[in-house]
């Protein structure tokens, strides 16, 4: 906020915080921290290291499959905390990267959403193992003068009428949103989580990605690769996230965006702690500031996401007008249940059997996809 009074009130509120999240007061320390580019921007991390005397060393990653790896380097004692989306969060609470947090030490958790105080990608037996930061729909985002008539299903990025001008993320989490469209069309398969899916299923999913393949223009690496292609009229429509949206309309493209019939999956990040940290102190604190509304607020606007605090919301209008309508941090419960969070697929499949495709078999998959 620039208005010193907000300044003021966040100052009163961190500070408030860290009591409460069983902070001693110390010199301070040193957080080594795996993020996602723009998730540890000065905006916030500058008052933090003032205001708690721990300083914050970041390191990038372009992918979940890099945090994992790099959580793991040097035996795991190389990193204090990670940025992990679904995609990754199990595979680091099953490998035992990371470790339990104590929620009730985190003043502002009772404010979260309902939806994300105990999801399944960071909450296992009834431990959080990190707390949930911020979260996106990925949704169907489309050009208004090119695709007529509106979308209203996932069908369009799988039909030749748009080939060579439909583009899709170059993730293996993709396969997942071609087994929801699957799961609501053709319900003989019987898949009943898009993450859980036995050969039968992943075959049947797999062989709908190999005939999209022809038609699709780009797999994009990057959320600013496909701003580009949009813009430059390289692809009409696809899979994209919020923030794709708002730098699009940002720059006056003809785009919309909509959820489709089908539903959507979606990404839910969490703040996750190493196994291995030494910085325990720094770790909890850091928790607890950017739990806070107005973090939350100014991660949400700055990076285009849409923040788990519920009392963020009038905090973002005054940051940028209509915010919290566009990113849809005030939806009712039954918004979020239209979207299918991403998680790590795992061997378990959730039934009592274990014959579902793991994490391995989809990345083999992706990569063989792509040839």
């Amino acid at each position: 906020m620039r208005k010193r009074m907000w300044a003021l009130l966040a100052t009163l509120a961190v500070a408030a915080a860290f009591p409460a999240a069983g902070a001693t007061k110390q010199a301070g320390g040193t957080l080594n921290m795996i993020a996602w580019e723009g998730y540890l921007q000065p905006q916030w991390v500058n008052p933090f290291e003032k205001q708690t005397g721990c300083q914050i060393h970041p390191k990038y990653a372009g992918s979940s499959d890099e945090m994992v790896t790099l959580m793991r380097s040097g035996g795991g004692t190389q990193y204090d905390m990670v940025s992990a989306s679904g995609d990754a969060s199990l595979r680091l609470i099953y490998g035992h990267d990371v470790q339990p947090v104590d929620v009730s030490k985190i003043s502002s958790f009772k404010d979260f959403n309902k939806a994300f105080q105990s999801p399944p990608n960071n909450t296992v037996g009834g431990k959080h193992y990190g707390i949930s930061l911020q979260w996106g729909p990925n949704i169907l985002l489309y050009n208004t003068q090119k695709v007529h008539p509106a979308p209203t299903s996932w069908s369009a990025i799988y039909s030749p009428k748009y080939k060579g001008k439909i583009t899709v993320p170059d993730n293996p989490i993709q396969i997942a949103d071609a087994a929801l469209y699957l799961m609501k069309t053709q319900p003989s398969l019987g898949i009943k989580d898009p993450y859980e899916l036995n050969s039968t299923q992943f075959n049947a999913t797999i062989s709908l990605l190999k005939r999209q393949k022809p038609l699709v223009k780009r797999y994009w690496p990057s959320g600013g690769q496909e701003i580009s292609d949009f813009k430059n009229g390289n692809v009409w429509i696809g899979a994209a996230w919020p923030y794709q949206l708002s730098q699009l309309v940002a720059a006056k493209a003809p785009v919309k965006d909509v959820i489709p019939k089908e539903g959507a999956t979606g990404w839910l990040d969490t703040w996750m702690v190493s196994a291995h940290t030494k910085n325990l102190d720094c770790a909890y604190k850091w928790l607890a500031y950017i739990s806070t509304p107005k973090v939350q607020a100014e991660q949400a606007t700055n990076y285009g996401e849409t923040p788990v605090n519920s009392k963020a919301c009038p905090i973002m209008n005054k940051l940028v007008k209509g915010s919290c309508v566009q990113y849809h941090a005030n939806e009712p419960l039954k918004y979020f249940k239209q979207i299918y969070f991403w998680k790590t697929p795992l061997a378990d499949c959730g039934n009592g059997q274990k014959n579902c495709m793991d994490y391995t078999k989809w990345q083999q998959a992706w990569t063989q996809l792509k040839g």
